[in-house]
C-alpha cells in the first residue's frame, strides 16, 4: 500500500501544513512522555540510548508550531534497521530517509499526525540517529535555552519574523535560523 505523504512535492508541504507558531502549551511535555512510552513499547529490544523530547515545544516560554519533535538516539549498528522502521510504522509513523548533507551525516526521520483531509491531529517528528551525529546536538540548544530565558525569548522573536516571511517555505523556514543555532551552540560551549 502506498503511504500518500510519500506523493508529497515541497509545495504540497508547504500548501498542507504551512508555518504557525503558538504560545507554549504546558501540556506539550505529557504528550511527548504518553508518546515516549508508546515509541519505547515498541523499540525497547533494540535498547535506544536515549528518548528525549526536544524542539520548541520542549522549551518554556517561547512560541512553537506545535509539533513534537523526539530525539531517539541509537547505536549506529541499528541506523536505518528494517525492523526498527516497521516498529515505528506499525504505530502510526512515515519513514523518511534523510540524507548527509553539509556537516550533518545521514539519519532516520518519522512523521506522525500529518493528515491531508485537514483533520487536525498531533504531530510527532522522530530524528533517530548514532550519539556521533550532529543532530544529537539539539539536546544542548534546548538546554542552553531553557537555561537562558534572554535567548530563548530572542529565538522566539527569529521564529516569528521567520514564520511570517516563511510561512509557506518550510525549508526556508528551518534555514533561517541556522545561523542562529549554530550562535548558541558556541555559546554553550560546543
Amino acid at each position: 500500500m502506498s503511504n500518500p505523504l510519500y506523493e508529497l512535492k515541497k509545495d504540497d508541504w508547504n500548501r498542507f501544513f504551512p508555518i504557525h507558531l503558538e504560545s507554549h502549551n504546558p501540556r506539550w511535555s505529557a504528550v511527548f512522555q504518553k508518546e515516549k512510552e508508546l515509541i519505547f513499547s515498541q523499540i525497547k529490544t533494540f535498547e535506544p540510548i536515549l528518548i528525549e523530547h526536544v524542539g520548541s515545544t520542549s522549551i518554556p516560554g517561547i512560541k512553537a508550531k506545535p509539533y513534537i519533535d523526539i530525539l531517539i538516539v541509537i547505536g549506529e549498528e541499528l541506523l536505518f534497521n528494517e525492523d526498527i522502521i516497521s516498529a515505528l510504522t506499525a504505530i502510526g509513523y512515515t519513514y523518511f530517509f534523510v540524507p548527509k548533507r553539509e556537516n550533518i551525516e545521514a539519519y532516520m526521520s518519522f512523521g506522525k499526525g500529518y493528515n491531508l483531509e485537514g483533520k487536525p491531529e498531533q504531530i510527532f517528528h522522530i530524528h533517530m540517529c548514532p550519539e556521533n551525529n550532529i543532530t544529537v546536538k539539539q539536546r544542548e540548544f534546548r538546554d542552553f535555552l531553557r537555561a537562558n530565558p534572554e535567548q530563548a525569548k530572542a529565538y522566539e522573536k527569529l521564529k516569528l519574523e521567520s514564520a511570517e516571511k516563511f510561512k509557506n517555505d518550510r525549508g526556508a523556514y528551518v534555514l533561517s535560523k541556522n545561523e542562529f543555532v549554530r550562535q548558541v551552540l558556541a555559546l554553550a560551549g560546543s
